[in-house]
């Protein structure tokens, strides 16, 4: 049975998240809902990550199994004029970028080795920033924000940030990247890992 990966990217303004929820809209139930219009197959996609409402992403993956391969669906030719036809039906906040056949096994979940996030911070008033970067016009010590940014590549046990009712049998992680640079006239904290934890927030 074919499995296909499939990569796309997405304003996640309007969503409440990445992956399929009840009564809520979710990017995946966008791009299900796509996939069937165009190829008039119901498919069942299974997402790399879960991320929060609001959260933007310029890559994430789907992985999803068939039963027989793109060239021998009736309503398909190949793979570019599917994302072509479903990238018409999309909404403007969400665009797939490529499709490939993986091996069967393949799990866009675990067989990832790393990923990362990028948080802005903007320090003048921006309207065209409200929605994917953090107002912030007080003074900052970049120095400590480093310093402190590099602390964290020391620990590899999150236990104490990490919420306890989860699937995961471990709270340990590996930080490759903890780092504030700026970019134009934004300062950016970005932080790569082999994976990360749903976090605990007190409440």
């Amino acid at each position: 049975m074919p499995r296909y990966f499939l990569e796309l990217q997405y304003k996640g303004t309007r969503y409440s998240g990445f992956q399929e929820q009840r009564n809520a809209n979710t990017v995946q139930a966008e791009v299900e809902n796509a996939f069937t219009t165009v190829t008039r197959l119901g498919v069942s996609m299974t997402g790399s990550s879960r991320t929060d409402a609001g959260v933007h992403a310029r890559q994430n993956y789907f992985h999803f199994d068939m039963e027989k391969p793109v060239a021998e669906w009736d309503s398909m030719k190949d793979i570019p004029t599917l994302l072509y036809k479903m990238n018409a039906v999309l909404p403007d906040d969400i665009m797939v970028k490529g499709m490939e056949e993986v091996k069967e096994d393949a799990h866009c979940r675990f067989d990832a080795v790393a990923r990362e996030y990028r948080y802005y911070i903007y320090r003048e008033k921006d309207p065209f920033l409200k929605d994917r970067a953090y107002y912030f016009p007080y003074k900052l010590d970049i120095e400590l924000m480093q310093r402190a940014a590099g602390v964290l590549k020391e620990y590899e046990d999150f236990t104490s940030f990490s919420k306890r009712n989860t699937q995961v049998k471990s709270f340990r992680c590996k930080i490759e990247v903890s780092e504030w640079y700026t970019e134009g006239n934004m300062l950016v904290f970005h932080i790569r890992a082999n994976r990360f934890l749903r976090e605990w927030c007190g409440r």
